[in-house]
């Protein structure tokens, strides 16, 4: 018995090692598909973006694209895996002369977002989404109650988003929506019509729970206070060793 016990564990033995340098390979060869698959400026791949910033990166594998060539991206924007964007209604259509679909410098498309553009959307500088945030132009119709819905034509109204906002996870921006600059959008919100600058949108459909007052500040008020300022000078490596040193973190 013995002898069987440390075949058996030299087996086992063995078999845990080849998992680790199988587990091993696989991820530093993930790694490097994942680094070789992103699209950027010096390296689009596939893709012929009508432009792609400098510092602009797609991360891979990247969702549905087609209509590059109507599809503007500004300078260092962070495009998250799965990623849709989509200029036309369907590859290979003439859409004209100007970009259908522009995102500013500093975009965040968080994982798994969709930006579909039959009507042109705009998306302003600094606006970061978070993960499976949906943004369309277009719209399904049923006016004909006799037509399944998905074979009506839809309906397209241009959509356009302020610079610096914050839309949440699973947002849905709709047709039509117009969002000013630092616009709140909450999480699973659905917008649609005018949202003004400074304000905070929440609900399905979404309407405005917060807005900011230039004599008043935010109304209601913050429930919590703001955040303090890193002061001037400090490293991140400092800020990592006073948080070591917090017990509130311990």
């Amino acid at each position: 018995m013995p002898k069987n016990r440390n075949t058996f564990s030299s087996r086992a033995g063995l078999t845990a090692w080849r998992r680790r340098v199988v587990a091993r390979a696989v991820h530093r060869g993930w790694q490097w598909v994942r680094e070789a698959g992103a699209v950027t400026a010096d390296h689009p791949g596939r893709l012929r973006f009508r432009r792609i910033g400098a510092g602009t990166r797609l991360a891979f594998p990247q969702g549905t694209v087609f209509g590059e060539e109507w599809i503007e991206l500004g300078e260092h924007c962070v495009i998250a895996e799965q990623v849709t964007l989509t200029a036309g209604m369907m590859p290979g259509l003439e859409l004209g002369p100007d970009a259908v679909l522009t995102l500013g410098n500093g975009v965040v498309l968080g994982r798994g977002s969709h930006v579909v553009a039959d009507a042109p959307v705009t998306i302003g500088a600094d606006t970061f989404c978070g993960p499976y945030v949906y943004i369309t132009s277009t719209n399904h119709s049923y006016d004909d109650p006799d037509e399944p819905v998905g074979r009506q034509w839809p309906r397209t109204a241009p959509v356009g988003i302020g610079p610096g906002c914050w839309l949440g996870t699973g947002a849905v921006i709709l047709p039509g929506a117009r969002l000013g600059r630092n616009v709140v959008v909450a999480a699973g919100a659905v917008v649609r019509g005018e949202v003004p600058d400074h304000a905070v949108v929440a609900g399905a459909p979404a309407r405005v729970v917060r807005s900011w007052d230039p004599a008043t500040g935010w109304q209601p008020p913050l429930r919590t206070p703001a955040p303090l300022p890193v002061p001037e000078g400090v490293t991140p490596e400092q800020l990592l060793a006073l948080a070591e040193l917090d017990p509130d973190n311990a």
